[in-house]
Protein backbone atom coordinates (compact mmCIF):
# COMPACT_ATOMS: atom_id res chain seq x y z
CA UNK A 1 0.00 0.00 0.00
CA UNK A 2 1.67 3.27 -0.85
CA UNK A 3 1.70 7.01 0.23
CA UNK A 4 -1.81 8.80 -0.52
CA UNK A 5 -3.75 5.44 1.02
CA UNK A 6 -0.84 5.41 3.94
CA UNK A 7 -1.72 8.70 5.42
CA UNK A 8 -5.32 8.28 5.38
CA UNK A 9 -4.29 4.94 7.60
CA UNK A 10 -1.99 7.54 9.53
CA UNK A 11 -4.55 10.19 9.85
CA UNK A 12 -7.07 6.96 11.49
CA UNK A 13 -4.70 5.78 13.69
CA UNK A 14 -4.13 9.31 15.03
CA UNK A 15 -7.61 9.51 15.84
CA UNK A 16 -7.83 6.61 17.56
CA UNK A 17 -5.01 7.43 19.63
CA UNK A 18 -5.82 10.74 20.98
CA UNK A 19 -6.07 9.87 24.22
CA UNK A 20 -2.20 11.03 24.39
CA UNK A 21 -3.66 13.66 21.29
CA UNK A 22 -4.59 16.83 23.02
CA UNK A 23 -1.69 18.08 24.36
CA UNK A 24 -2.23 21.26 22.06
CA UNK A 25 -0.32 23.92 21.02
CA UNK A 26 2.03 25.55 23.80
CA UNK A 27 4.01 28.97 24.41
CA UNK A 28 7.43 29.13 24.74
CA UNK A 29 9.80 30.88 27.35
CA UNK A 30 13.80 31.01 28.09
CA UNK A 31 13.41 28.65 30.86
CA UNK A 32 10.21 26.58 29.90
CA UNK A 33 9.00 24.70 27.02
CA UNK A 34 5.55 24.33 25.29
CA UNK A 35 3.90 21.15 25.72
CA UNK A 36 3.94 21.37 22.01
CA UNK A 37 6.00 23.96 20.98
CA UNK A 38 2.72 26.34 19.53
CA UNK A 39 1.69 29.57 20.86
CA UNK A 40 -1.66 31.06 22.09
CA UNK A 41 -3.66 31.69 18.78
CA UNK A 42 -1.03 30.88 17.18
CA UNK A 43 -1.74 30.65 12.88
CA UNK A 44 1.16 28.42 12.27
CA UNK A 45 2.07 25.04 13.25
CA UNK A 46 4.20 23.91 16.24
CA UNK A 47 7.96 23.06 15.02
CA UNK A 48 7.59 19.64 16.49
CA UNK A 49 5.41 19.02 13.00
CA UNK A 50 8.34 19.70 10.94
CA UNK A 51 10.51 17.39 13.13
CA UNK A 52 8.21 14.64 12.61
CA UNK A 53 7.89 15.37 8.90
CA UNK A 54 11.55 14.93 8.56
CA UNK A 55 12.17 11.84 10.05
CA UNK A 56 8.67 10.34 8.31
CA UNK A 57 10.35 11.78 4.84
CA UNK A 58 13.77 10.11 5.82
CA UNK A 59 12.44 6.73 6.54
CA UNK A 60 10.12 6.70 3.86
CA UNK A 61 13.17 7.20 1.73
CA UNK A 62 14.70 3.84 3.60
CA UNK A 63 11.50 1.94 3.13
CA UNK A 64 11.13 3.05 -0.22
CA UNK A 65 14.11 2.95 -1.58
CA UNK A 66 14.68 -0.91 -0.50
CA UNK A 67 11.37 -1.91 -1.99
CA UNK A 68 12.65 -0.54 -5.25
CA UNK A 69 15.24 -2.98 -5.03
CA UNK A 70 14.11 -6.12 -3.37
CA UNK A 71 13.39 -7.81 -6.10
CA UNK A 72 15.82 -6.92 -8.44
CA UNK A 73 18.10 -7.92 -5.66
CA UNK A 74 16.90 -11.54 -5.26
CA UNK A 75 17.05 -12.31 -9.06
CA UNK A 76 19.98 -10.18 -10.33
CA UNK A 77 22.57 -10.46 -7.41
CA UNK A 78 20.73 -13.21 -4.84
CA UNK A 79 19.91 -15.14 -8.28
CA UNK A 80 16.76 -16.87 -6.82
CA UNK A 81 14.54 -17.61 -9.55
CA UNK A 82 11.41 -14.79 -10.24
CA UNK A 83 9.03 -16.80 -8.17
CA UNK A 84 10.88 -17.54 -4.93
CA UNK A 85 11.94 -13.80 -5.22
CA UNK A 86 8.55 -12.76 -5.72
CA UNK A 87 6.99 -15.02 -3.08
CA UNK A 88 9.87 -13.49 -0.69
CA UNK A 89 8.53 -9.54 -1.90
CA UNK A 90 4.81 -10.88 -1.06
CA UNK A 91 5.48 -12.38 1.86
CA UNK A 92 7.81 -8.94 3.54
CA UNK A 93 5.52 -6.21 2.16
CA UNK A 94 2.56 -8.53 3.65
CA UNK A 95 4.29 -8.77 7.43
CA UNK A 96 4.80 -5.10 7.21
CA UNK A 97 1.41 -4.47 7.56
CA UNK A 98 1.03 -7.22 10.59
CA UNK A 99 3.94 -5.79 13.01
CA UNK A 100 2.38 -2.10 13.66
CA UNK A 101 -0.17 -4.06 15.93
CA UNK A 102 1.95 -4.84 18.33
CA UNK A 103 4.33 -1.96 18.42
CA UNK A 104 1.32 0.29 18.71
CA UNK A 105 0.06 -1.99 21.70
CA UNK A 106 3.65 -1.86 23.27
CA UNK A 107 4.32 2.10 22.65
CA UNK A 108 0.46 2.70 24.63
CA UNK A 109 1.75 0.23 27.61
CA UNK A 110 4.78 0.55 28.11
CA UNK A 111 7.32 2.64 25.64
CA UNK A 112 5.41 5.39 24.97
CA UNK A 113 5.84 6.38 21.08
CA UNK A 114 8.89 8.50 20.98
CA UNK A 115 10.80 5.87 22.63
CA UNK A 116 9.23 3.16 20.18
CA UNK A 117 9.96 5.52 17.22
CA UNK A 118 13.89 5.19 18.49
CA UNK A 119 13.65 1.56 18.66
CA UNK A 120 12.14 1.18 15.30
CA UNK A 121 14.70 3.32 13.66
CA UNK A 122 17.45 1.82 14.94
CA UNK A 123 16.32 -1.58 14.14
CA UNK A 124 15.43 -0.73 10.69
CA UNK A 125 18.92 0.94 9.85
CA UNK A 126 20.73 -2.53 11.21
CA UNK A 127 18.44 -4.13 8.97
CA UNK A 128 19.47 -1.41 6.55
CA UNK A 129 22.97 -2.73 6.84
CA UNK A 130 22.40 -6.16 6.74
CA UNK A 131 20.93 -5.91 3.94
CA UNK A 132 24.56 -5.30 2.39
CA UNK A 133 25.42 -8.88 3.27
CA UNK A 134 23.49 -11.36 0.71
CA UNK A 135 23.94 -14.54 4.10
CA UNK A 136 21.92 -11.94 6.05
CA UNK A 137 19.37 -11.59 3.58
CA UNK A 138 16.63 -12.73 6.32
CA UNK A 139 17.38 -11.17 9.24
CA UNK A 140 17.53 -8.24 7.35
CA UNK A 141 14.25 -8.44 6.03
CA UNK A 142 13.37 -9.79 9.43
CA UNK A 143 14.48 -6.67 11.26
CA UNK A 144 12.79 -4.34 8.87
CA UNK A 145 9.93 -6.14 9.32
CA UNK A 146 9.86 -5.99 13.59
CA UNK A 147 11.42 -1.98 13.25
CA UNK A 148 8.69 -0.76 11.36
CA UNK A 149 6.32 -2.16 13.46
CA UNK A 150 7.32 -0.14 16.08
CA UNK A 151 8.20 2.88 13.87
CA UNK A 152 5.16 3.31 11.72
CA UNK A 153 2.75 2.71 13.94
CA UNK A 154 3.86 5.57 16.05
CA UNK A 155 5.30 8.91 14.38
CA UNK A 156 2.00 9.51 12.62
CA UNK A 157 -0.42 9.50 15.89
CA UNK A 158 2.51 12.04 17.00
CA UNK A 159 1.30 14.31 14.70
CA UNK A 160 -2.13 14.66 16.29
CA UNK A 161 -0.59 14.85 19.57
CA UNK A 162 0.72 18.27 18.51
CA UNK A 163 -3.18 19.65 18.61
CA UNK A 164 -5.72 19.19 21.19
CA UNK A 165 -9.21 18.12 19.89
CA UNK A 166 -10.97 21.28 17.41
CA UNK A 167 -7.37 22.73 16.11
CA UNK A 168 -8.59 23.93 13.03
CA UNK A 169 -4.86 23.66 12.03
CA UNK A 170 -5.10 19.87 12.51
CA UNK A 171 -5.81 18.39 8.72
CA UNK A 172 -3.40 20.67 7.75
CA UNK A 173 -0.95 19.41 9.59
CA UNK A 174 -1.52 15.77 8.12
CA UNK A 175 -1.83 17.05 4.87
CA UNK A 176 2.30 18.53 5.62
CA UNK A 177 2.92 15.53 7.24
CA UNK A 178 1.74 13.19 4.18
CA UNK A 179 4.35 15.60 1.78
CA UNK A 180 6.92 14.48 4.05
CA UNK A 181 5.79 10.94 2.79
CA UNK A 182 5.84 11.34 -0.79
CA UNK A 183 8.91 13.60 -0.85
CA UNK A 184 11.20 10.38 0.64
CA UNK A 185 8.89 8.10 -1.99
CA UNK A 186 10.17 10.37 -4.67
CA UNK A 187 13.58 10.36 -4.74
CA UNK A 188 14.54 7.11 -2.83
CA UNK A 189 13.80 5.27 -5.96
CA UNK A 190 15.72 8.05 -8.25
CA UNK A 191 18.93 7.83 -5.71
CA UNK A 192 19.20 4.36 -4.15
CA UNK A 193 16.93 2.93 -7.08
CA UNK A 194 20.35 4.20 -9.07
CA UNK A 195 23.20 3.84 -6.69
CA UNK A 196 21.65 -0.10 -6.74
CA UNK A 197 21.32 -0.48 -10.40
CA UNK A 198 24.67 1.14 -11.33
CA UNK A 199 27.03 1.37 -8.64
CA UNK A 200 26.06 -1.49 -6.68
CA UNK A 201 23.25 -3.20 -4.79
CA UNK A 202 25.04 -2.84 -1.42
CA UNK A 203 25.42 1.45 -2.02
CA UNK A 204 21.70 1.43 -3.13
CA UNK A 205 20.76 -0.52 0.71
CA UNK A 206 23.89 1.46 2.27
CA UNK A 207 22.15 4.95 1.32
CA UNK A 208 18.52 3.84 2.88
CA UNK A 209 20.55 2.93 6.15
CA UNK A 210 21.89 6.34 5.70
CA UNK A 211 18.71 8.23 5.24
CA UNK A 212 17.26 6.05 8.36
CA UNK A 213 20.22 7.14 10.15
CA UNK A 214 19.19 10.79 9.41
CA UNK A 215 15.69 10.42 10.16
CA UNK A 216 16.73 9.33 13.71
CA UNK A 217 18.96 12.10 13.96
CA UNK A 218 16.65 14.73 13.42
CA UNK A 219 13.67 12.92 15.45
CA UNK A 220 16.61 12.98 18.48
CA UNK A 221 17.68 16.15 17.89
CA UNK A 222 14.32 17.32 17.50
CA UNK A 223 11.99 16.23 20.31
CA UNK A 224 12.58 19.30 22.71
CA UNK A 225 9.97 20.38 20.04
CA UNK A 226 7.42 17.97 20.82
CA UNK A 227 6.14 18.86 24.17
CA UNK A 228 5.17 16.47 25.88
CA UNK A 229 3.54 14.47 23.05
CA UNK A 230 4.72 10.38 22.65
CA UNK A 231 6.39 10.41 26.16
CA UNK A 232 6.15 6.76 28.48
CA UNK A 233 2.74 6.38 29.87
CA UNK A 234 2.39 7.45 33.15
CA UNK A 235 4.61 11.12 32.32
CA UNK A 236 2.42 13.50 30.91
CA UNK A 237 2.89 16.83 32.19
CA UNK A 238 0.43 18.80 33.92
CA UNK A 239 -1.07 21.29 31.64
CA UNK A 240 -2.57 24.74 32.66
CA UNK A 241 -4.87 25.48 29.73
CA UNK A 242 -5.50 29.51 29.35
CA UNK A 243 -6.48 31.44 26.03
CA UNK A 244 -9.08 30.67 23.57
CA UNK A 245 -10.30 27.49 22.35
CA UNK A 246 -9.24 25.51 20.29
CA UNK A 247 -5.48 26.50 21.01
CA UNK A 248 -4.36 24.89 24.39
CA UNK A 249 -1.28 26.92 25.83
CA UNK A 250 0.45 25.04 28.47
CA UNK A 251 3.82 25.93 30.09
CA UNK A 252 6.41 23.17 31.24
CA UNK A 253 9.62 22.34 32.78
CA UNK A 254 12.30 21.62 29.69
CA UNK A 255 13.62 18.68 31.23
CA UNK A 256 9.90 17.42 31.70
CA UNK A 257 9.56 16.18 28.32
CA UNK A 258 12.71 15.40 27.03
CA UNK A 259 13.66 11.37 27.06
CA UNK A 260 16.25 10.78 30.18
CA UNK A 261 19.61 8.22 30.44
CA UNK A 262 17.00 5.61 31.40
CA UNK A 263 14.93 5.97 28.89
CA UNK A 264 17.96 5.65 26.32
CA UNK A 265 19.03 2.89 28.34
CA UNK A 266 15.32 0.67 27.61
CA UNK A 267 15.54 1.79 23.94
CA UNK A 268 18.80 0.23 23.78
CA UNK A 269 18.00 -2.80 25.77
CA UNK A 270 14.61 -3.13 23.60
CA UNK A 271 16.71 -3.07 20.33
CA UNK A 272 19.12 -5.84 21.23
CA UNK A 273 16.05 -7.38 22.39
CA UNK A 274 14.18 -7.27 19.22
CA UNK A 275 17.75 -8.08 16.90
CA UNK A 276 17.99 -11.28 19.18
CA UNK A 277 13.91 -12.22 19.14
CA UNK A 278 14.32 -12.03 14.97
CA UNK A 279 17.16 -14.07 15.26
CA UNK A 280 15.41 -16.35 17.74
CA UNK A 281 12.36 -16.59 15.47
CA UNK A 282 14.73 -17.30 12.21
CA UNK A 283 16.16 -20.06 13.89
CA UNK A 284 13.11 -21.55 15.27
CA UNK A 285 11.49 -21.66 11.55
CA UNK A 286 14.61 -24.19 10.54
CA UNK A 287 12.71 -26.75 12.85
CA UNK A 288 9.15 -25.53 12.71
CA UNK A 289 9.07 -24.48 8.87
CA UNK A 290 9.42 -28.07 7.39
CA UNK A 291 6.49 -29.35 9.53
CA UNK A 292 4.30 -26.65 8.36
CA UNK A 293 5.19 -27.02 4.70
CA UNK A 294 4.73 -30.52 5.43
CA UNK A 295 1.13 -30.15 6.67
CA UNK A 296 -1.91 -30.98 4.15
CA UNK A 297 -3.36 -28.10 2.59
CA UNK A 298 -6.29 -28.73 4.37
CA UNK A 299 -5.15 -28.34 7.71
CA UNK A 300 -3.90 -25.50 6.95
CA UNK A 301 -7.24 -24.25 5.89
CA UNK A 302 -8.84 -25.25 9.14
CA UNK A 303 -6.28 -23.62 10.52
CA UNK A 304 -7.29 -20.21 9.21
CA UNK A 305 -10.97 -20.61 8.88
CA UNK A 306 -10.68 -21.14 12.66
CA UNK A 307 -8.87 -18.29 13.36
CA UNK A 308 -11.02 -15.89 11.46
CA UNK A 309 -13.96 -17.25 12.45
CA UNK A 310 -12.73 -16.28 16.37
CA UNK A 311 -12.40 -12.74 15.12
CA UNK A 312 -15.77 -12.28 13.38
CA UNK A 313 -17.25 -13.82 16.97
CA UNK A 314 -15.56 -11.05 18.71
CA UNK A 315 -16.50 -8.93 16.47
CA UNK A 316 -20.51 -9.81 16.46
CA UNK A 317 -20.55 -10.46 20.19
CA UNK A 318 -23.29 -8.25 21.64
CA UNK A 319 -24.05 -6.08 19.25
CA UNK A 320 -27.48 -4.83 18.50
CA UNK A 321 -28.77 -5.20 14.63
CA UNK A 322 -26.79 -2.01 13.57
CA UNK A 323 -23.82 -2.38 14.87
CA UNK A 324 -24.31 -5.87 13.38
CA UNK A 325 -24.91 -4.52 9.75
CA UNK A 326 -22.30 -1.80 10.29
CA UNK A 327 -19.70 -5.01 11.02
CA UNK A 328 -20.52 -6.41 7.64
CA UNK A 329 -19.73 -3.38 5.89
CA UNK A 330 -16.81 -3.51 7.23
CA UNK A 331 -15.97 -7.11 6.58
CA UNK A 332 -17.27 -6.94 2.90
CA UNK A 333 -15.10 -3.91 2.34
CA UNK A 334 -12.33 -6.11 3.59
CA UNK A 335 -12.79 -8.16 0.87
CA UNK A 336 -12.54 -6.24 -2.29
CA UNK A 337 -9.80 -4.48 -0.49
CA UNK A 338 -7.42 -7.54 -1.39
CA UNK A 339 -8.85 -7.30 -4.51
CA UNK A 340 -7.25 -3.84 -5.52
CA UNK A 341 -4.01 -4.15 -2.75
CA UNK A 342 -3.32 -7.65 -4.62
CA UNK A 343 -3.21 -5.77 -8.36
CA UNK A 344 -1.94 -2.23 -7.06
CA UNK A 345 1.37 -3.79 -5.22
CA UNK A 346 2.42 -5.39 -8.45
CA UNK A 347 4.42 -2.41 -8.72
CA UNK A 348 7.29 -3.34 -6.89
CA UNK A 349 7.58 -6.99 -8.09
CA UNK A 350 6.29 -7.93 -11.74
CA UNK A 351 5.88 -4.89 -12.43
CA UNK A 352 9.42 -3.58 -12.01
CA UNK A 353 10.53 -7.20 -13.30
CA UNK A 354 9.06 -6.00 -16.38
CA UNK A 355 10.59 -2.99 -16.14
CA UNK A 356 13.91 -4.28 -15.88
CA UNK A 357 13.67 -7.52 -18.35
CA UNK A 358 10.64 -6.31 -21.28
CA UNK A 359 10.71 -2.64 -21.32
CA UNK A 360 13.28 -0.40 -23.71
CA UNK A 361 14.45 2.09 -20.94
CA UNK A 362 17.35 3.84 -23.29
CA UNK A 363 15.20 7.24 -23.77
CA UNK A 364 16.21 9.46 -26.14
CA UNK A 365 16.43 13.80 -26.74
CA UNK A 366 12.62 13.57 -27.32
CA UNK A 367 11.42 11.68 -25.18
CA UNK A 368 13.72 12.88 -22.02
CA UNK A 369 11.96 16.67 -23.22
CA UNK A 370 8.60 15.09 -23.52
CA UNK A 371 9.03 13.66 -19.85
CA UNK A 372 10.27 17.29 -18.64
CA UNK A 373 7.31 18.88 -19.76
CA UNK A 374 5.29 16.68 -17.93
CA UNK A 375 7.44 16.70 -14.80
CA UNK A 376 6.58 20.63 -15.33
CA UNK A 377 2.84 20.32 -15.82
CA UNK A 378 2.80 18.15 -12.05
CA UNK A 379 5.03 21.48 -10.61
CA UNK A 380 2.45 23.84 -12.17
CA UNK A 381 -0.83 22.13 -11.16
CA UNK A 382 0.72 21.39 -7.76
CA UNK A 383 1.76 24.88 -7.19
CA UNK A 384 -1.79 25.70 -8.73
CA UNK A 385 -3.92 23.62 -5.81
CA UNK A 386 -1.96 24.90 -2.98
CA UNK A 387 -1.34 28.56 -3.55
CA UNK A 388 -4.32 29.55 -1.56
CA UNK A 389 -3.73 26.60 1.77
CA UNK A 390 -3.65 28.68 4.79
CA UNK A 391 -0.33 27.77 5.90
CA UNK A 392 3.25 25.66 4.84
CA UNK A 393 3.61 27.98 2.28
CA UNK A 394 6.99 28.14 2.65
CA UNK A 395 7.35 24.00 2.42
CA UNK A 396 4.73 24.23 -0.88
CA UNK A 397 7.28 26.85 -2.89
CA UNK A 398 9.82 24.52 -1.75
CA UNK A 399 8.17 21.10 -3.40
CA UNK A 400 6.99 23.22 -6.41
CA UNK A 401 10.56 24.51 -6.82
CA UNK A 402 12.25 20.89 -5.97
CA UNK A 403 9.83 19.65 -8.58
CA UNK A 404 10.90 22.04 -11.10
CA UNK A 405 14.30 21.32 -10.73
CA UNK A 406 13.44 17.28 -12.08
CA UNK A 407 12.17 18.62 -15.04
CA UNK A 408 14.65 20.91 -15.45
CA UNK A 409 17.30 17.64 -15.11
CA UNK A 410 15.46 16.11 -17.35
CA UNK A 411 15.15 18.51 -19.83
CA UNK A 412 18.84 18.91 -19.41
CA UNK A 413 19.45 15.31 -20.15
CA UNK A 414 16.92 15.86 -23.25
CA UNK A 415 19.09 18.51 -24.43
CA UNK A 416 22.35 16.60 -24.38
CA UNK A 417 20.88 13.74 -25.81
CA UNK A 418 19.53 16.29 -29.01
CA UNK A 419 23.08 16.96 -29.00
CA UNK A 420 24.92 14.18 -28.92
CA UNK A 421 22.27 11.49 -30.49
CA UNK A 422 23.18 9.27 -27.05
CA UNK A 423 20.20 8.20 -24.96
CA UNK A 424 20.00 8.22 -21.22
CA UNK A 425 19.25 4.97 -19.67
CA UNK A 426 16.88 5.32 -17.03
CA UNK A 427 17.37 2.49 -14.07
CA UNK A 428 14.27 0.07 -13.47
CA UNK A 429 13.63 0.71 -9.58
CA UNK A 430 13.22 4.69 -10.77
CA UNK A 431 10.24 3.83 -12.48
CA UNK A 432 8.44 3.60 -9.03
CA UNK A 433 8.96 7.34 -8.62
CA UNK A 434 6.06 8.46 -10.79
CA UNK A 435 3.75 6.95 -8.50
CA UNK A 436 4.17 9.47 -5.42
CA UNK A 437 5.43 11.95 -8.40
CA UNK A 438 1.44 12.16 -9.42
CA UNK A 439 0.35 11.40 -6.06
CA UNK A 440 1.99 15.17 -5.23
CA UNK A 441 0.87 16.91 -8.60
CA UNK A 442 -2.93 15.63 -8.17
CA UNK A 443 -3.67 14.69 -4.22
CA UNK A 444 -4.74 18.75 -4.28
CA UNK A 445 -6.70 18.36 -6.82
CA UNK A 446 -8.53 15.00 -5.99
CA UNK A 447 -9.03 16.82 -2.44
CA UNK A 448 -10.96 19.43 -4.10
CA UNK A 449 -12.66 17.39 -5.96
CA UNK A 450 -13.93 15.35 -3.62
CA UNK A 451 -15.11 18.03 -1.58
CA UNK A 452 -17.00 19.56 -4.02
CA UNK A 453 -18.62 16.42 -4.94
CA UNK A 454 -19.82 14.74 -1.27
CA UNK A 455 -20.72 18.36 -0.77
CA UNK A 456 -23.11 18.99 -3.32
CA UNK A 457 -25.94 16.21 -4.78
CA UNK A 458 -23.01 13.91 -6.42
CA UNK A 459 -21.88 12.95 -2.85
CA UNK A 460 -20.18 9.69 -3.39
CA UNK A 461 -19.75 6.75 -0.82
CA UNK A 462 -16.87 4.67 0.48
CA UNK A 463 -18.19 1.38 -1.37
CA UNK A 464 -18.54 3.47 -4.94
CA UNK A 465 -15.50 5.52 -4.37
CA UNK A 466 -12.94 2.03 -3.89
CA UNK A 467 -15.30 0.37 -6.89
CA UNK A 468 -13.96 3.50 -9.55
CA UNK A 469 -10.80 3.25 -8.19
CA UNK A 470 -11.01 -0.91 -9.23
CA UNK A 471 -12.16 -0.13 -12.42
CA UNK A 472 -9.59 2.51 -13.02
CA UNK A 473 -6.80 0.05 -11.69
CA UNK A 474 -8.43 -2.73 -13.96
CA UNK A 475 -8.34 -0.56 -17.30
CA UNK A 476 -4.26 0.07 -16.54
CA UNK A 477 -3.90 -3.35 -16.42
CA UNK A 478 -5.61 -3.85 -19.69
CA UNK A 479 -2.80 -1.33 -21.14
CA UNK A 480 -0.26 -3.31 -19.72
CA UNK A 481 -1.17 -6.50 -20.74
CA UNK A 482 -1.75 -5.18 -24.75
CA UNK A 483 1.14 -2.88 -24.40
CA UNK A 484 3.49 -6.44 -23.02
CA UNK A 485 1.86 -8.55 -26.22
CA UNK A 486 2.30 -5.67 -28.94
CA UNK A 487 5.59 -4.15 -27.36
CA UNK A 488 7.60 -7.26 -27.01
CA UNK A 489 6.43 -9.25 -30.25
CA UNK A 490 9.02 -10.72 -32.55
CA UNK A 491 11.47 -10.53 -29.24
CA UNK A 492 11.34 -6.77 -28.88
CA UNK A 493 10.96 -4.27 -26.06
CA UNK A 494 8.02 -2.81 -25.02
CA UNK A 495 8.52 1.78 -25.06
CA UNK A 496 8.44 2.74 -21.66
CA UNK A 497 5.51 5.26 -22.30
CA UNK A 498 3.20 1.63 -22.08
CA UNK A 499 4.59 1.06 -18.11
CA UNK A 500 4.62 4.92 -17.63
CA UNK A 501 0.99 5.01 -18.38
CA UNK A 502 -0.20 2.32 -16.18
CA UNK A 503 1.65 3.56 -13.15
CA UNK A 504 0.22 7.11 -14.01
CA UNK A 505 -3.44 5.19 -14.05
CA UNK A 506 -3.02 3.09 -10.88
CA UNK A 507 -1.82 5.88 -8.82
CA UNK A 508 -5.35 7.85 -10.20
CA UNK A 509 -7.04 4.44 -8.85
CA UNK A 510 -5.38 4.98 -5.69
CA UNK A 511 -6.75 8.80 -5.48
CA UNK A 512 -10.01 7.78 -5.77
CA UNK A 513 -9.96 4.64 -3.66
CA UNK A 514 -7.64 6.78 -0.67
CA UNK A 515 -10.72 7.94 1.15
CA UNK A 516 -11.22 4.77 2.58
CA UNK A 517 -9.54 2.71 4.50
CA UNK A 518 -8.88 2.51 8.46
CA UNK A 519 -11.05 6.24 8.93
CA UNK A 520 -14.00 3.86 7.15
CA UNK A 521 -13.29 1.43 10.12
CA UNK A 522 -13.09 3.83 12.85
CA UNK A 523 -16.58 4.97 11.66
CA UNK A 524 -18.42 1.80 11.50
CA UNK A 525 -16.58 0.08 13.97
CA UNK A 526 -18.27 0.19 17.37
CA UNK A 527 -15.98 1.19 20.06
CA UNK A 528 -15.12 -1.85 21.90
CA UNK A 529 -14.15 -3.61 18.93
CA UNK A 530 -12.52 -0.91 16.97
CA UNK A 531 -8.77 -2.02 17.26
CA UNK A 532 -9.87 -5.40 16.58
CA UNK A 533 -11.39 -4.01 13.55
CA UNK A 534 -8.66 -2.06 12.14
CA UNK A 535 -6.51 -5.44 12.76
CA UNK A 536 -8.98 -7.28 10.23
CA UNK A 537 -9.00 -4.57 7.88
CA UNK A 538 -4.48 -4.44 8.23
CA UNK A 539 -4.94 -8.05 7.99
CA UNK A 540 -6.95 -8.18 4.61
CA UNK A 541 -3.79 -5.48 2.92
CA UNK A 542 -1.24 -7.80 4.20
CA UNK A 543 -3.12 -10.76 2.58
CA UNK A 544 -3.23 -8.29 -0.66
CA UNK A 545 0.58 -8.14 -0.41
CA UNK A 546 0.99 -11.63 0.03
CA UNK A 547 -1.23 -12.81 -3.28
CA UNK A 548 0.85 -9.78 -5.24
CA UNK A 549 4.16 -11.78 -4.71
CA UNK A 550 2.58 -15.22 -5.02
CA UNK A 551 -0.09 -14.73 -7.61
CA UNK A 552 2.53 -14.88 -11.03
CA UNK A 553 3.28 -18.12 -9.70
CA UNK A 554 0.28 -19.84 -8.84
CA UNK A 555 -1.44 -18.70 -12.41
CA UNK A 556 1.51 -19.87 -14.28
CA UNK A 557 0.84 -23.63 -13.29
CA UNK A 558 -2.98 -22.74 -15.06
CA UNK A 559 -1.47 -20.97 -17.89
CA UNK A 560 -3.20 -17.74 -17.29
CA UNK A 561 -1.91 -14.28 -18.11
CA UNK A 562 -0.93 -12.40 -14.96
CA UNK A 563 -1.73 -8.95 -16.22
CA UNK A 564 -5.21 -10.35 -18.20
CA UNK A 565 -6.34 -11.53 -14.80
CA UNK A 566 -5.62 -8.80 -12.83
CA UNK A 567 -8.25 -6.66 -15.62
CA UNK A 568 -10.64 -9.38 -14.22
CA UNK A 569 -10.04 -9.50 -11.27
CA UNK A 570 -9.81 -5.66 -10.38
CA UNK A 571 -12.96 -4.80 -12.65
CA UNK A 572 -15.15 -7.69 -12.10
CA UNK A 573 -14.93 -7.27 -8.20
CA UNK A 574 -15.63 -3.49 -8.78
CA UNK A 575 -19.16 -4.41 -10.75
CA UNK A 576 -20.20 -6.66 -7.82
CA UNK A 577 -19.03 -3.85 -5.60
CA UNK A 578 -21.15 -1.54 -7.13
CA UNK A 579 -24.12 -3.75 -7.43
CA UNK A 580 -23.79 -3.63 -3.53
CA UNK A 581 -23.73 -0.13 -2.85
CA UNK A 582 -27.28 0.66 -2.52
CA UNK A 583 -27.36 -2.24 0.05
CA UNK A 584 -23.93 -1.07 2.56
CA UNK A 585 -25.08 2.16 2.20
CA UNK A 586 -28.06 1.36 3.62
CA UNK A 587 -26.28 -0.95 5.94
CA UNK A 588 -23.78 2.21 6.97
CA UNK A 589 -26.72 4.05 8.60
CA UNK A 590 -24.72 7.66 7.11
CA UNK A 591 -21.93 6.67 9.05
CA UNK A 592 -19.50 6.39 5.82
Amino acid sequence: MTNQSALTNEMALAKEADGEGASGAGTSGTSTTSSTGGGEGQKGHPRGLYTLFGAEAWERFSYYGMRALLVLYLTQKIKLDREHALEIYGLYTGLVYLTPLLGGYLADKILGRRKAVLIGGIVMAIGQLALMSESLLFLALGLLIAGNGFFKPNISTMVGGLYREGDTRRDGAFTIFYMGINLGALWSPIICGTLGEKVAFAAGFGSAALGMTLGLAQFAMGQKHLGDTGLPPGRETKKEIVGEPPYRSSVVSAKAILLGSRDYIDVVIWTAGTCALVWGVLFAWNFVGPAWGAAPGFVKGLLGLAAIGAVFFQLFRGSNAQEAQQILVIIILCAFNIFFWMGFEQAGGTMTLFAAEQTERNIGGIGMILIAAFVFACAYNFRRSTKSEASGQALWLSLTAMFALLGLAALGMGGYGLATGQATNIPASQFQAINPLIIVALAPTFSNLWDKLDSGKYRTSTPTKMAIGMIILGFGFLILFFGQKIGTANGAKASAAWLGAVYIIHTIGELCLSPIGLSMVTKLAPPRVSSLAMGLWLFSSAVANYLAGTLESMLTKVQVPIYGFLVVSSIGPAILLLALTPLLKKWMHGKA
